[in-house]
């Protein structure tokens, strides 16, 4: 018979809304702007929009919503290798017009290289807008990822990597301003940034003054 509840009601008895994974994959284009990856939508519904990748959860088998999340990114955008975190849920009622539909939201920031071979699109978010509106809430999730993505960036130097394993301060800087969004003030980076930070004993020639010395992330 399985389980039932004290009414007597088992699981199917009850409304169940339908689950999906969508990912804010960020990263730096070309440009070292902060940018998001998206795709457009070849599904029926919203067809031809711009979209985070996205997919709705396999809940008849064992997928799990990380599973889920790593399908999306490669079928949609074909992005392997990552490990995108949980982000925050949204479940606002009206967020889907197909109906109740709870949006799992992950988030990942990653440097340009890793994903050289996406088929997906780099949206510029480098003033905390998007070009373009997205389906969906995607706008949103999207807000929400820079706003991960800057509280990170804010409490350690470059916490994803986008410099490199060696990096002058002038580049990790720039790095920060791109992810932050905003003109750091040089002396209070640095000073900012300082603890966290290793030299490694080399120099690299700049176009302009003597040499900079690197660094790496302690």
């Amino acid at each position: 018979m399985g389980w039932t509840d004290e009414h007597g009601r088992r699981l199917t008895d009850y409304d169940r809304p339908s689950v999906a994974v969508d990912v804010a994959l960020l990263t730096l284009d070309a440009g070292g702007r902060l940018a998001v990856v998206v795709h457009e939508r070849t599904g029926a519904h919203a067809r031809g929009l711009p979209a985070l990748p996205g997919t709705f959860l396999h809940v008849d088998g064992a997928e799990t919503l990380r599973d889920a999340a790593l399908r999306a990114l490669r079928d949609k955008v074909g992005v392997t290798g990552r490990e995108p975190e949980q982000l925050r849920v949204f479940d606002d009622p009206a967020r889907d017009p197909r109906g109740r539909v709870l949006s799992v939201a992950h988030v990942d920031l990653v440097g340009h290289d890793r994903i050289e071979g996406t088929t997906g699109v780099l949206a510029p978010v480098e003033d905390g807008t998007l070009p373009y509106p997205l389906a969906y809430d995607h706008d949103l999730v999207v807000a929400h990822a820079l706003r991960w993505a800057r509280d990170r960036y804010a409490a350690a130097p470059d916490p994803a990597g986008l410099a490199g394993g060696e990096f002058t301060l002038l580049e990790l800087q720039g790095v920060h301003e791109a992810v932050e969004g905003r003109r750091l003030q040089k002396d209070t980076f640095r000073r900012r940034v300082a603890d966290g930070l290793v030299e490694t004993g080399h120099v690299r020639a700049g176009t302009v003054g003597k040499p900079a010395r690197t660094f790496r992330r302690r």
